[in-house]
């Protein structure tokens, strides 16, 4: 596959339209890492990428989709037809029960309050304790000095006499850890790790809280820029993610990048809608948080 993203797009588009013009009677994408999935929501008056990427490949004549671990559930509804969103904790707490020695003196991290609910289903499941970082700065989340503000806004009123009020900006507190993670194995869990800047200081932070070892781990391992190096030289001991990104190069950079096989459950969902199986095996003890 090519690394360019939009590239690989553009071919699953044009090859999709190529079928529905040869009259193919049902047209299945398997995307195991839905790309833009992270722009699902609109910031000021920005756009709504993956809303425009659901319709794009509708008009190219798709009929359903496998895809893994959408960044958010709601995505789904941009589509016009079935979408099957297969989970990837099953195989990564398995992972933790197996190749985590002492995993039951671990405790679950969530690196922000936004991803709690994720960490809080890891932790039930395994019967361990939550921690949540609050304070960090969410870089994805935030407005980056970009551009989006210029050119300057004058102030200026709409009429003599009226002014709008302006939301007060908000004040990020101190990064605190609400937790015990002293003398604890912490294990950070999220879906989709690109920057690891926020992951590295997230680290640190629980490094000075006395976790003796710190993992984490995610379904997409997108680990761009230098992610490989700053993994390298950071307190994180393990980085676990599956194989529905590439990611052999980063691997020889950073031997601390380990991967989990996901295949499985995505080649049972191809034979099952093959078939004309049911899908609701593989969304066994699924609850609406995970």
């Amino acid at each position: 596959l090519p690394r360019d993203v939009n590239t690989a797009i553009m071919e699953l588009l044009i090859m999709s339209y190529a079928l529905k013009t040869s009259c193919a009677k049902n047209i299945i994408g398997v995307i195991p890492y839905f790309p833009y999935s992270k722009q699902c929501k609109m910031r000021k008056r920005g756009s709504i990428v993956c809303k425009l990427l659901a319709s794009m490949l509708a008009k190219s004549g798709l009929t359903h989709i496998i895809t893994m671990d959408l960044h958010q559930k709601e995505i789904q509804g941009f589509f016009s037809f079935p979408v099957d969103n297969l989970r990837a904790s099953p195989f990564l707490l398995q992972y933790i029960q197996e190749e985590i020695q002492d995993y039951r003196n671990a405790i679950i991290v969530a690196r922000s309050p936004a991803a709690a609910k994720r960490a809080q289903s890891y932790a039930e499941r395994l019967r361990l304790g939550l921690a949540v970082i609050h304070g960090e700065a969410q870089c994805a989340e935030s407005d980056m000095a970009d551009g989006r503000h210029s050119p300057p806004v004058k102030n200026t009123t709409l009429h003599p006499g009226l002014e709008i009020p302006l939301l007060i900006a908000k004040e990020k507190p101190p990064i605190t850890v609400v937790g015990d993670v002293g003398g604890r194995i912490a294990i950070i869990v999220d879906d989709i790790i690109d920057d690891v800047e926020g992951f590295v200081a997230a680290a640190d932070i629980l490094k000075e809280r006395g976790a003796y070892k710190i993992f984490v781990m995610a379904t997409h391992g997108l680990l761009s820029a230098d992610a490989p190096r700053l993994i390298e030289e950071s307190a994180i001991d393990e980085v676990v993610v599956t194989n529905t990104v590439p990611h052999e190069v980063q691997k020889l950079q950073c031997p601390k990048i380990k991967t989990v096989d996901v295949s499985m459950i995505l080649s049972e969902a191809i034979r099952r809608i093959h078939n004309g199986e049911s899908m609701a095996y593989l969304f066994r003890n699924i609850t609406v948080d995970d």
